[in-house]
């Protein structure tokens, strides 16, 4: 049998699912603002810090590839992603952004207010620590 949660417990996870569906909010309304829906600015976003195949997209959003394909192909169409061949394995085709494409996913993530705004309102020692717990408890914390 599970242990009961504690209440200090229920409440950072309640505040933590708030957190997250607050930036889920502001984040598919920024989208919005580029004509982009939020799978699409998430797939831009991941692209503009470094070109990625289908697969490892797919991976990181914790989706289908064929669920990738088709928002790679309507960022293609817009002209933000090109597929380029990977120069490490040429039969794997990498998703990369143009330079319009970095230029969306950079006004993009300058329009996330939400995030900013109360993390402003932390001390800069603050917000180092609150990197270092959600580092903790993501498991990818430097050792």
């Amino acid at each position: 049998m599970t242990p009961r949660a504690d209440h200090l417990t229920v409440e950072v996870v309640d505040l933590i699912g708030t957190v997250v569906a607050r930036y889920h909010e502001e984040y598919e309304h920024a989208a919005s603002q580029h004509s982009l829906t939020g799978a699409q600015a998430r797939v831009l976003g991941l692209l503009a810090a470094q070109p990625l195949p289908m697969r490892q997209i797919a991976q990181r959003l914790k989706c289908e590839p064929s669920n990738i394909t088709g928002i790679v192909d309507r960022l293609e169409s817009r002209g933000l992603v090109e597929r380029q061949p990977d120069p490490a394995d040429r039969r794997v085709k990498l998703a990369a952004p143009t330079d319009e494409g970095r230029r969306t996913a950079k006004a993009l993530r300058g329009s996330l207010n939400f995030a900013r705004e109360p993390l402003s309102r932390l001390t800069v020692t603050e917000r180092t620590l609150l990197k270092e717990l959600l580092e903790r408890m993501l498991g990818t914390a430097p050792e």
